[in-house]
């Protein structure tokens, strides 16, 4: 009864202390994608992804029911970093959802203008809110519907210095520009949603090293485990504690342990539970102190253990080749940075195709069978090696009936059909394809079947083709392996060899990029397709990570273009939609949103891509 009875006045003082618990809320997650379009129209850096914003502490003096009710210590305001343009997970500012949704654009808006670094927080958001204005004239009467609805929430029950501060920023909102800096206080003033943070929090990196966690990014429904709503935390590496004994300073007669509670019972819990309630207390945390320990948590956190010691591993092909990489920091193109290893299959024989795809095969060669090279008689030409029948007699018969008709074309030409394309298929195998879709298979065990079935059907167009696949641990093992070259036969070595494959580490993309560009450049087809088949994005144990890795990856696929090369990209990443616009334009990738059909799909995309009928 008491616990009911305090769950009830923790709703209702919670409540009571939210002004805005009766707004309608908007939520970023429903604008997350037109937000990335206007913010990227307006002139916003392409490469920033949208994330929700982590709260961070509110210094500014709370009414005397929120500290009653312990709320409003910690809250979320909108911000940009150098990757990332973080806006709060959901707005109720205003009572009506139309405001709030237009708060939202409002904000991204404002981080399009420039950073004013060496500007007060007051003098740089006038700075950027005069900005927005003058660049962009159609959004005054958004804002200025805004503010007027701002107004009367925000306090006005202040005395003293703090109703002081409260005029001199409404002056500031209502004049952006004619204030200079903010009376002198002990508090912070009250947060203005129409502002961007004053000190937002500045990510510091964390050491990684090669028992770090994958990403998870796919689940048993081959969705992403993570929500697209994963927020911007902040984070700082510490050291492991030590799990020494400390002097216990107790009053023995009063605080002795019983043998009962030092008895070791196994306590068993559900690993779902203590990860909800881990997740929630990250949610609570305004940094979060990263160690590592060496322990694992099952179904979450996969730790990269399967490093094969050098004497296991693979053996070398070609030796090792250096490739540049793009750094966008400095925007140039570093020289011999990554190293390219090319390493044989273990054990990889010759086999049949496997029996679940044998009718999708025999399905898919009789359909483009008919696109094989082949010759035709071109008829009613000007010049060829026959002499078209059909046409002579028609001439002659209407010279015959007297009619006077000029001399037409009398000949048959020999042609043949030929298509002068050469494709090469470049597949992710970095450790994420380890996961289970649908509790059917998983991502790795579709890649093969997608390369089995891409095979047996370029085998019967006559196209050149050939199939690579990739994978990296950190710029000098970026891992280049060949399932099949150019000058190679598809057929049962060539299974063999796709078969033989594994999850390998990370994904280092542009670097595998340039090298497929080379490769596809060496051929002497006039038409060269590159397709890139993944499950994730651009990620390594190094720098690599976030916008990094998204820029060289664009860059890498900006250089095959300028080669000639037509790139184009298949996911399966079910926020593949996020970057792939940026990496490799709007209509040069696709999303296979059910994974298990891409073995089907990827022939018929690569029909489509080269103009063939299907």
């Amino acid at each position: 009864m008491e616990e009911q009875v305090g769950q009830f006045w923790d709703r209702f003082i919670t409540k009571l202390a939210d002004p805005n618990h009766q707004h309608e809320p908007v939520k970023l997650q429903e604008l997350r994608k037109p937000l990335a379009i206007f913010f990227r129209t307006l002139g916003g850096e392409p490469g920033l992804s949208i994330r929700a914003a982590s709260e961070t502490s509110n210094d500014s003096k709370r009414s005397w029911i929120q500290r009653l009710a312990g709320s409003h210590q910690r809250i979320a305001l909108a911000w940009r970093d150098e990757d990332t343009l973080c806006l709060p997970e959901s707005l109720n500012v205003y009572p009506q959802a139309s405001l709030n949704r237009d708060l939202y654009y409002w904000l991204a808006a404002l981080a399009c203008a420039p950073s004013y670094t060496d500007s007060s927080w007051i003098k740089r958001s006038q700075q950027q809110t005069n900005w927005v204005l003058s660049k962009f004239p159609g959004l005054k009467q958004r804002y200025t519907c805004l503010l007027e609805a701002l107004i009367p929430l925000r306090a006005k029950h202040l005395k003293g210095m703090d109703a002081k501060i409260e005029q001199v920023i409404l002056q500031a909102l209502r004049n952006p520009g004619s204030v200079e800096s903010l009376p002198q206080s002990k508090l912070n003033p009250a947060p203005v949603p129409l502002w961007l943070h004053p000190s937002p929090p500045l990510s510091q990196p964390v050491a990684t090293t090669a028992h770090s966690t994958d990403d998870g990014r796919s689940n048993s429904s081959g969705e992403s485990e993570e929500s697209k709503q994963q927020k911007k935390r902040q984070a700082e590496p510490t050291e492991m504690p030590e799990e020494k004994g400390g002097l216990l300073a107790l009053r023995y007669e009063t605080s002795l342990f019983s043998l009962a509670e030092m008895t070791r019972v196994n306590r068993e819990t559900e690993e779902e539970d203590d990860l909800s309630s881990a997740d929630a207390n990250a949610d609570d945390l305004e940094k979060l102190s990263i160690a590592r320990d060496n322990q694992t948590i099952a179904k979450r956190i996969r730790f990269d253990l399967d490093l094969a010691p050098e004497a296991d591993d693979d053996i070398d092909l070609s030796g090792p080749l250096l490739l540049p990489e793009w750094d966008h920091r400095k925007q140039e193109l570093i020289p011999d940075y990554c190293q390219i290893i090319s390493p044989k299959a273990d054990d990889s024989s010759s086999a049949e195709l496997p029996h679940h795809l044998q009718y999708s095969a025999k399905r898919l060669r009789r359909q483009f069978q008919s696109l094989r090279p082949h010759c035709q008689w071109i008829k009613q030409q000007p010049e060829g090696s026959e002499l078209d029948l059909e046409a002579y007699s028609h001439f002659h018969s209407q010279r015959a009936a007297g009619h006077l008709v000029a001399e037409p074309n009398l000949y048959s030409a020999l042609q043949r059909n030929h298509r002068d394309l050469a494709c090469l298929l470049l597949a992710d195998l970095s450790l994420s394809t380890d996961a289970w879709v649908a509790q059917q298979a998983r991502v790795i065990d579709i890649i093969r079947d997608s390369l089995m079935l891409f095979g047996e059907t370029l085998q019967q167009t006559g196209d050149r083709f050939a199939i690579y696949g990739f994978s990296s641990r950190f710029r000098n093992h970026v891992r280049f392996h060949t399932l099949k070259s150019f000058e190679q036969p598809y057929g049962g070595k060539v299974r063999g060899q796709i078969n033989a494959i594994k999850p390998g580490y990370y994904t280092r993309m542009g670097t595998a990029v340039r090298r497929a560009t080379q490769l596809l450049s060496e051929q002497p087809n006039q038409q060269k397709l590159l397709l890139l088949l993944t499950d994730g994005k651009p990620n390594d144990l190094d720098k690599y990570e976030g916008r990094y890795g998204i820029e060289d990856t664009r860059e890498a696929i900006r250089e095959a273009r300028k080669a000639g090369l037509i790139p184009f990209c298949i996911t399966i990443d079910n926020e593949g939609e996020d970057y792939l616009p940026y990496l490799f334009g709007r209509n040069h990738y696709t999303l296979v949103r059910r994974a298990t059909e891409l073995p089907g799909k990827l022939p018929q995309l690569y029909a489509r891509l080269t103009s063939l009928p299907h």
